[in-house]
């Protein structure tokens, strides 16, 4: 079992170098905290600190530090230690233009599970167009030399966590400047952000690279200066800067993606189905003392397996693995709770499962194989239904805003 996070962070490092080390892409030395901590305990801090009064403004801020208005309650709302309707409601004290404004970025984290539910891994295509890429004389896709990309990078695999900003710019620089393929920076991200999600992750990856909208984002010296501008002063390409001028961009190209159409989401069920079930199964995207299979009974025990294969193929970054170790030793400290390695379909045979609906394509081949016989619904912020997800501006009119 993990340890308690609460009572000693430095051993839950340990447990995961021992018992996962060898699956994290440092390997077991290399494996490190991030900068946000896991487990219930941690969320629930978070949410109580959370101040969205000048939001806003301070959304994009970069450096310095102090001046971020970024919450980073990412990671909570990714493995469901916090809900969407939880951070939505904590926010209706805060100033109309900071709580509208906040509201619309929960909002966006919702309509990428919608669109991510609807079309699954196919999301690792283009949605309806792509910018076709043009290789430019780039050494790296992020080069070090450049002072912003070596700040950037270096949160990345430190921190593990980024603002917004940031990983437009890095995005950009990747796929825009550098032409290298969205794809695999967007596995680079996702290797290493402790909210990274293929929902989240994969479509702002495509909206910096023109996807949807025939615009990419082009960054350039100009947002450096405006939102971290010690940056560029202490560069020594200060003079000579590679980003100077807003990049060219070729004509958008057409390529094949999935249907968008109005069809029916795999939302999950509206309401419990089955029942009696000895033990939850829980999963990495919904491991909150909130997760509605858990919430049903206080007293039923739960278990969570490390996918081996899975893990194997993606190669987390062990501050992923960290963070999923303190959100299980949190639990573990409140509630009989079993940890399991190996073939989650092999792991789970045989035993009689309750488990929370998760809106990725994962759940639905391991739930397929593993057969729970209990199946609670997935708190959505606003429930699927018919409506186009070809745009966030016209899903977000079809759906309407939640009470």
């Amino acid at each position: 079992m993990p340890p308690d996070p609460t009572r000693d962070p430095d051993a839950v490092r340990a447990w995961v170098a021992e018992y996962l080390g060898d699956l994290a892409l440092e390997g077991p030395d290399g494996v490190r905290p991030g900068a946000l901590r896991g487990g219930q305990a941690a969320a629930d801090a978070a949410l109580a600190g959370l101040e969205v009064r000048g939001y806003a403004a301070r959304r994009s801020n970069v450096l310095p530090v102090g001046s971020r208005g970024a919450t980073r309650l990412s990671p909570y709302l990714r493995h469901g230690l916090l809900t969407l309707r939880e951070v939505w409601d904590a926010a209706a004290d805060a100033p109309f233009r900071d709580r509208e404004k906040y509201r619309d970025e929960l909002m966006w984290q919702e309509y990428s599970r919608h669109l991510y539910a609807r079309v699954g891994t196919a999301s690792g295509r283009a949605l309806r167009n792509e910018q076709p890429r043009t290789p430019q004389p780039w050494d790296d896709p992020w080069p070090v030399r450049m002072r912003c990309m070596e700040e950037v990078l270096g949160e990345l695999h430190r921190d593990g966590w980024l603002v917004n900003q940031t990983r437009m710019w890095m995005a950009s620089q990747w796929a825009v400047r550098g032409g290298a393929d969205w794809r695999d920076g967007e596995d680079a991200f996702f290797a290493h952000l402790l909210d990274g999600s293929r929902a989240a992750n994969r479509l702002g990856w495509q909206w910096t690279v023109g996807t949807g909208s025939g615009k990419p984002y082009g960054f350039s010296r100009w947002q450096v200066e405006k939102r971290a501008p010690q940056l560029c002063g202490s560069c020594s390409l200060a003079a000579r800067c590679p980003i100077e001028q807003w990049p060219d961009t070729p004509p958008l190209a057409e390529a094949p993606g999935p249907d968008l159409g109005r069809g029916e989401i795999p939302a999950g069920p509206d309401r419990v189905v089955g029942g009696g079930a000895d033990l939850v199964w829980l999963t990495a995207e919904s491991l909150g003392d909130a997760d509605p299979a858990l919430a049903a009974d206080p007293d039923r025990p739960a278990v969570f397996v490390f996918d081996e294969p899975l893990l194997r193929r993606l190669r987390l970054s062990g501050k992923r693995l960290v963070f999923l170790a303190e959100s299980l030793g949190d639990l573990a400290a409140r509630r009989e709770l079993e940890v399991r390695r190996g073939v989650v379909a092999d792991e789970l045979a045989g035993r009689s499962l309750a488990v929370t609906h998760a809106p990725v394509p994962g759940f639905a081949v391991r739930s397929r194989a593993v057969a729970p016989v209990e199946i609670h619904p997935w708190p959505w912020l606003v429930r699927p239904r018919p409506a186009p997800v070809r745009s966030y501006t016209g899903w977000r009119k079809a759906i309407g805003v939640p009470g």
